[in-house]
């Protein structure tokens, strides 16, 4: 295992953050512990939850474990975050302050922790002024209810405006972003990484084996089948198996992923993680394994480093497909300017 520091900060977690969402849904209690006990064995120490996964239990069953192993809180530093419904009134959803308040207090009872150390907003919420939701988190972190603020999923406008109205309110910093981000994925390198780049933001990929698809169990033109998450719902989310198995590119980057592994003499998974624990910016990359055997393998990319002709054969076949302007050719020259 590896280990940087979080964003700008001083604090230090590992390169590979335990995911849990599947914790209560997909990972049962003591499949969950067993995960838990394995990631902290293997180096791990950054855990990242948030109140609606499974509305709750995921936070409860992390809350059980470190009740029972009281030496371990202190080795970790926890991430969970707030802003999607946990009940059907106006208020339960959201960055308002009243709903924030309630969210951050449940959090922290469900955790069964004094402080949490990375509380972020889940997603933008156009309702609510940014201004109110920052300010939430300055008082919060003034309290000791949390010590670092972040975000997730914000686009890059949200980001940087978040970003400047913290540093010129004198409000508590924004340190890290946790947006999708992998080998199949890489749209946020036209405006998310910039800015993470420009003010010091770490980021934190979730989905960084594209749900699934980086590991190769996948195959052109035949509808997943069994246990797997698309066998099980071949429309779940962003990754759907009639939109990727019908986009080319799909298959140059799983190749390309094949190739450099059998070459190494590694899995798939590992190789697509040890990419992007490497791509600028990144902070720690967002495990989300259902069985300790798919967290075993995660973890193989702990100490991994992919040389650069390995990268550059990924980097190639993954390259994000754009027009000329603003992001192809002719607008990366224009943004661009030698000095004599």
């Amino acid at each position: 295992m590896r280990y940087r520091k979080l964003g700008s900060t001083g604090t230090v977690v590992s390169t590979l953050c335990l995911g849990t969402m599947t914790f209560g849904n997909e990972t049962d209690e003591a499949g969950s512990h067993a995960q838990l006990d394995r990631f902290v064995e293997a180096g791990g120490t950054f855990l990242d939850t948030a109140n609606v996964y499974s509305r709750g239990t995921s936070e409860q069953i992390i809350g059980r474990w470190l009740r029972d192993r009281p030496d371990v809180r202190d080795r970790l530093v926890i991430a969970t975050k707030g802003r999607f419904p946990m009940g059907d009134g106006g208020n339960d959803a959201g960055l308002s302050r009243v709903h924030l308040s309630r969210a951050l207090d449940a959090s922290l009872a469900r955790l069964g922790v004094e402080t949490i150390d990375l509380y972020q907003a889940h997603a933008w919420d156009p309702q609510t002024p940014i201004e109110e939701t920052l300010r939430f988190f300055d008082d919060a972190v003034r309290a000791g209810k949390i010590r670092y603020v972040g975000v997730s999923n914000f686009v890059g406008w949200q980001l940087q405006k978040a970003t400047l109205l913290a540093r010129f309110g004198g409000l508590a910093p924004i340190v890290t972003v946790q947006p999708q981000y992998n080998l199949l994925a890489r749209d946020i390198e036209h405006e998310v990484v910039p800015v993470c780049l420009n003010e010091g933001i770490g980021i934190l990929p979730w989905s960084p084996l594209g749900g699934g698809w980086l590991t190769g169990k996948y195959r052109r033109d035949e509808l997943p089948t069994g246990a797997t998450r698309l066998g099980e719902n071949p429309n779940r989310g962003v990754e759907a198996y009639a939109g990727r198995n019908a986009a080319e590119q799909t298959w140059d980057v799983v190749d390309a992923v094949r190739e450099v592994a059998d070459a190494r003499g590694a899995s798939m998974a590992a190789v697509a993680l040890a990419w992007l624990a490497d791509a600028p910016a990144v902070t720690s990359v967002i495990l989300g394994a259902r069985t300790t055997e798919q967290l075993d393998d995660n973890l193989t990319a702990g100490d991994l480093v992919l040389d650069a002709t390995e990268r550059a054969r990924l980097d190639e076949a993954s390259a994000p497909r754009v027009a000329d302007y603003p992001y192809g050719p002719a607008g990366v020259g224009q943004q661009a300017r030698k000095l004599p």
